[in-house]
C-alpha cells in the first residue's frame, strides 16, 4: 500500500517525470498535491499501471487534485543542457504551475536542484512508495504519451504511437532508412553507430 505522502499536515507536491531514455520527443514531468485524505487502489508507478487505467487515473488525479502541473521540455533544450538538467527543469516548471506554493517537494529519483527555498526530498523509487509521485508519474507519462500520438501523425513511419519515441528496434530501424525529424534528441546515441546516421 503506497504511502499518502512522506509529511504530513504539510502542503506537499509530488513531481516525477517521463521520457528521459528516449530518442524523440520531450522529457514530460508533472507534480501533483493531494489532500490528506486522497486513496486509490489503482494508483502506482505508471510503469506498472496498465494503460486502461493510466487513462481513468488521469481523470481522477485531475479532477480530485489540490492543484497540478505538467511541463514538457522539447528535445532542442534537451540536446542544450542534457536529459539530467532538462528533467529538473520540467519539474520545476510543472512546479511553478501549481496553483498553491507547496511547503515540501517529494521528488522521484536522486538528483534534484533546489526550487525556490522550498525543502525538497529526493526518494529513489518513489513512485511506487507515495501517492503524490505516483500521481505525478502517471500524468507525466499520459502528457507525453498524448504528445507522442500526435507528432506520429506526422511522422508515422517511426510508429511513436507504439514505441512513444524509446529505442526499440523497430524505431532505430526507422531512423537508419528515414533519417532524423525535428523532434529526435541528437545528443542521444541513435544508432548504435552514430557515424552510419546521415545528419
Amino acid at each position: 500500500m503506497l504511502l499518502n505522502s512522506y509529511k504530513e499536515n504539510v502542503l506537499e507536491c509530488g513531481t516525477d517525470e517521463a521520457g528521459r531514455g528516449c530518442l524523440a520527443g520531450p522529457v514530460t514531468a508533472a507534480s501533483v498535491v493531494l489532500s490528506s485524505q486522497f486513496k486509490n487502489d489503482l494508483l502506482n508507478d505508471s510503469k506498472i499501471v496498465k494503460f486502461s487505467n493510466r487513462k481513468i487515473l488521469k481523470k481522477i488525479i485531475e479532477e480530485e487534485a489540490i492543484s497540478f502541473g505538467v511541463a514538457h521540455i522539447f528535445n532542442k533544450e534537451i540536446d542544450k543542457m542534457n536529459i539530467l538538467n532538462a528533467s529538473i527543469l520540467g519539474m520545476h516548471k510543472a512546479i511553478e504551475q501549481l496553483k498553491i506554493t507547496p511547503e515540501h517537494i517529494l521528488v522521484d529519483g536522486n538528483r534534484f536542484k533546489p526550487y525556490l527555498d522550498i525543502p525538497h526530498l529526493c526518494i529513489i523509487k518513489g513512485d511506487g512508495k507515495y501517492l503524490n509521485i505516483a500521481a505525478a508519474s502517471i500524468l507525466a507519462k499520459t502528457y507525453r504519451d498524448e504528445f507522442m500520438n500526435l507528432i506520429h501523425q506526422e511522422f508515422p513511419m517511426y510508429n511513436w504511437k507504439q514505441n512513444k519515441g524509446y529505442p526499440t528496434k523497430e524505431h532505430r530501424a526507422a531512423i537508419k532508412k528515414y533519417g532524423i525529424t525535428k523532434y529526435h534528441r541528437l545528443s542521444f546515441k541513435l544508432l548504435p553507430d552514430q557515424l552510419k546516421l546521415d545528419l
